[in-house]
């Protein structure tokens, strides 16, 4: 798969996973699911695939995010002039395990939702993200 592909569906996948959850609990805007699947002609089969990929990996990357918060808050508490730099290292050490398995979580979740897609909807997805690209890059300009 090519990076440019790999990056348009992680900017769907990242920009699905949260605010469809939340959205869908809400009962608030229409679902980034049901968006996505009007952009590419996601079947209904397809639709719930993706939202048990999310549902089933979004608790637990939730449950990292919030761990490294905690050593985050930890770490900071330790910046001071009697400082320990053994238990500084330590939160460090775990803090990159556990940012390390956030991303991996992440790219699991990103290849398990494209393996839903079929090729014609790989294709329209990439020809989407390109064009956004385009866009991104001429405002910016």
């Amino acid at each position: 798969m090519k990076l440019a592909k790999l990056f348009g569906i992680a900017l769907v996948v990242l920009s699905l996973a949260a605010p469809a959850l939340a959205q869908q609990a809400a009962g608030g805007q229409p679902d980034q699911i049901a968006q996505l699947a009007e952009m590419v002609g996601l079947s209904e089969d397809q639709q719930k695939e993706i939202r048990s990929i999310l549902d089933s990996m979004q608790g637990e990357i939730g449950t990292l995010r919030e761990e490294a918060r905690a050593l985050q808050e930890q770490m900071q508490k330790e910046i001071k002039a009697e400082y320990d730099e053994d238990a500084i290292r330590g939160y460090g050490d775990d803090l990159g395990d556990v940012t390390g398995e956030i991303a991996t979580l992440s790219a699991l979740m990103q290849a398990r939702v494209d393996s839903v897609f079929t090729q014609e909807q790989r294709d329209e997805l990439e020809k989407r993200m390109q064009k956004m690209r385009q866009q991104m890059q001429q405002q910016s300009q």
